[in-house]
């Protein structure tokens, strides 16, 4: 029932590909970064809101004893109250895609008659119409699947996501598991204010520092160096658990804070350059096959962050890597992965368009 539920909301959510075009269109060249560093900011904060969420809202019975009764419906089925608050959401979310789309596409053929203006005046009509039409339809009939600077970054942005899926998962089951397995002991209330407060610090970075940043360094470099601080960072996960009280809830909230704004300035790099790789009339085509592929990555990151978990907290005394410490590392491993594919010549650098 669970793996058949979150196939089918999966399989009819289709907002982030059409959204990650219509960001493009909407916005100048020199703003797509704030752009599309708003969608990745949009779509981490709803990874880490969700759990928040669910932290507050599930079993109220137990946690809010004064406003739901044990005999009521939330105190029968405990997780009623977070799957309701997120259908009337999604409800809402519904009701505004029926909005009418003032998206302006712009016409090929009038672009290029503006862009070679003198060589027209010099040439009979007859032939630049027909060479114009020959650049247009050529464009047309590229194949997305044949686009090297759109393929290669697809598949790294997949990588990565599967690394987020992965290590988003393993987080919470890290944070509320008991501390002989290398845990923090945490509540779920715990986890949700720890990670409340990582989205609210998303919002204030993408919409300020990160088009900054991209704009000094490019997407290529700053998925660079934040995958290279990201590895550290989540290596020292095991000594976190060690410290107990303020330290730790100081310590943790600023590990979770870091490494949500790492993954998220790798995903906005990867958005921009796809978007960047291919004409204006592929780029809903092309976010398509990247959600796509993206999805198949994702799919695979629950049950392998959960195995990965599952198995760790039976080698607690092993000798290489006990405990928890095996599971920071095999996610490093996969963030190494897609940090290694970001180079040149797997990753080429699309022209602007």
């Amino acid at each position: 029932m669970a793996v058949t539920t979150r196939f089918l909301l999966g399989s009819m959510n289709g907002l982030l590909g059409p959204i990650k075009a219509y960001a493009v269109e909407i916005f100048r060249a020199e703003h797509q970064a704030l752009a599309l560093s708003s969608v990745s900011t949009s779509w981490g904060i709803g990874l880490i809101i969700g759990p928040a969420l669910r932290g507050y809202l599930a079993q109220p019975a137990e946690k809010y004893p004064s406003v739901f009764s044990k005999d009521s419906l939330f105190g029968r089925f405990p997780y009623f109250l977070p799957c309701l608050v997120i259908s009337l959401f999604a409800l809402a979310v519904t009701i505004d895609t029926w909005l009418p789309e003032t998206l302006h596409k712009h016409n090929d053929i009038n672009r290029l008659y503006d862009d070679s203006y003198d060589v027209l005046e010099a040439a009979t009509h007859e032939s630049n119409t027909m060479e114009i039409r020959e650049t247009v339809e050529g464009r047309e009939s590229t194949s997305l699947l044949k686009n090297w600077p759109l393929m290669p970054s697809i598949i790294v942005y997949s990588v990565f996501s599967l690394h987020d899926m992965a290590y988003s998962k393993i987080f919470s089951l890290w944070a509320v598991s008991p501390r002989k397995f290398g845990g923090l002991s945490y509540s779920t209330e715990d986890v949700g204010q720890v990670l409340a407060v990582t989205g609210f610090s998303l919002l204030v970075f993408q919409s300020s520092a990160y088009p900054y940043v991209e704009r000094m360094l490019g997407p290529v470099m700053v998925a660079r160096i934040v995958s290279l601080f990201s590895m550290p960072l989540l290596q020292s996960y095991s000594c976190i658990a060690l410290l107990s009280g303020f330290a730790l809830r100081l310590t943790i909230s600023c590990a979770s804070i870091l490494k949500s704004l790492f993954s998220i300035s790798i995903q906005t790099g990867l958005f921009i350059l796809q978007n960047q790789a291919v004409e204006q009339h592929q780029r809903g085509a092309a976010n398509g096959i990247a959600m796509t592929a993206m999805s198949f990555f994702t799919a695979v990151g629950p049950a392998a962050g959960g195995a990965l978990f599952s198995w760790s907290e039976k080698r607690q005394d092993a000798s290489f890597l006990p405990g928890m410490q095996m599971v920071f590392f095999m996610l490093n491993v996969v963030q190494a992965i897609g940090m290694l594919m970001t180079f040149e010549p797997f990753l080429a650098q699309p022209r602007q368009h």
